[in-house]
C-alpha cells in the first residue's frame, strides 16, 4: 500500500511537472511569435524640442503621460515606435509629477524616454517608411510647430499618401498651416478636437501666442469640444485628434483600429 502511495504522489508531481514546463513552452513561444511579429507596423512620433514658452518663460516640453499612453499603446500593438524632433536636440518632458502613473512610471524607466532622448532630427527621416505619425502635445509645440515648413509637408505627405496622422492636446498644432495639394487647408472640413479654449483659460492663457481651437476653426475645422479635461478623441478617415490629456490612450487607440483594418 505504501509503495502505491509513493507511485501515486510521483506520478502527480510528474503530471504536474509535466504540466507547467507545457505551459511554460507555450508561452515561450508566444513570445517568440510576438518577437516575430513585432515591426510589423512602424510610428514615427514627432516631439517638439521646445523647453520654455511665453513673456515669463514658463518651462515645458512633451507632457508626459500625452506621450507615455500612446507609446504604452503602440508597443503592445508590437509596432516599431522610433522618434523624432524639430532640431535633433535631446526634447524636453514636462509634467514629471505625474512619473506615479504605471504607464508614465513605464515609459520613464524602460525604453520609451530612452529612445526619445535619442530623437532623430526630422530632416533626417525617411518618413514615407511610416504607417503613421503621431504629435504629443504639452505647451512646447505652441513654440516650434505652427510654422515649421518642414513639419507641414511630412503631415501633408504622410495624410495625402493614407497614412495614418494622429496628434492630442496642444498636438494638433502641427496639422495648423498644412495645406493639402489642392490648396485646401488639411484641417477644413475635417471633425478634430485640440486643447479646447475653455480649457486654455484655465491653465496658460498668459503663456500661449495664440487660442489653438480658434486658430484650427478658423482654417475650417469643424471642431468638437467636450467637457474640459475628459477624455474625447476623434477620427475623421485618417485623421485622429484627442482633446487633453486624458484623451492621449484614446487616439493612439482609435490609430491602431484604423492600422489593424489596412491590414484585411
Amino acid at each position: 500500500m505504501k509503495k502505491i502511495m509513493i507511485l501515486t504522489t510521483a506520478i502527480t508531481l510528474f503530471s504536474s511537472y509535466a504540466q507547467d514546463k507545457k505551459e511554460n513552452t507555450a508561452e515561450k513561444q508566444k513570445e517568440t511569435l510576438k518577437k516575430e511579429t513585432k515591426m510589423d507596423k512602424k510610428i514615427l512620433i514627432i516631439v517638439s524640442n521646445a523647453n520654455t514658452i511665453g513673456p515669463n518663460n514658463r518651462r515645458t516640453g512633451t507632457f508626459l503621460p500625452e506621450v507615455a499612453h500612446p507609446y504604452a499603446e503602440f508597443d503592445k500593438a508590437n509596432y516599431q515606435i522610433d522618434f523624432a524632433s524639430l532640431t535633433g536636440d535631446t526634447p524636453y518632458l514636462d509634467a514629471l509629477n505625474l512619473a506615479g502613473d504605471p504607464d508614465n512610471l513605464s515609459f520613464l524607466t524602460g525604453k520609451g524616454w530612452e529612445t526619445m532622448q535619442k530623437a532623430v532630427k526630422l530632416s533626417n527621416v525617411d518618413v514615407s517608411k511610416y504607417d503613421a505619425v503621431f504629435v504629443p502635445g504639452g505647451l512646447a509645440p505652441m513654440v516650434d510647430m505652427p510654422e515649421n515648413e518642414l513639419l507641414k509637408k511630412v503631415i501633408k505627405e504622410t495624410y495625402e499618401r493614407n497614412a495614418v496622422v494622429g496628434a492630442v492636446c496642444h498636438g494638433p498644432v502641427s496639422l495648423l498651416n498644412v495645406r493639402l495639394s489642392n490648396g485646401t487647408y488639411l484641417v477644413n472640413g475635417k471633425n478634430i478636437t485640440s486643447f479646447t479654449n475653455e480649457e486654455e483659460r484655465g491653465y496658460a492663457i498668459a503663456d500661449v501666442p495664440f487660442l489653438l481651437e480658434s486658430a484650427l476653426t478658423k482654417q475650417g475645422a469643424k471642431f468638437h469640444a467636450a467637457s474640459v479635461w475628459s477624455a474625447h478623441s476623434i477620427a475623421d478617415g485618417n485623421l485622429v485628434t484627442g482633446q487633453n490629456p486624458a484623451s492621449a490612450k484614446g487616439v493612439a487607440e482609435k490609430m491602431i483600429v484604423i492600422l489593424e483594418s489596412s491590414k484585411k
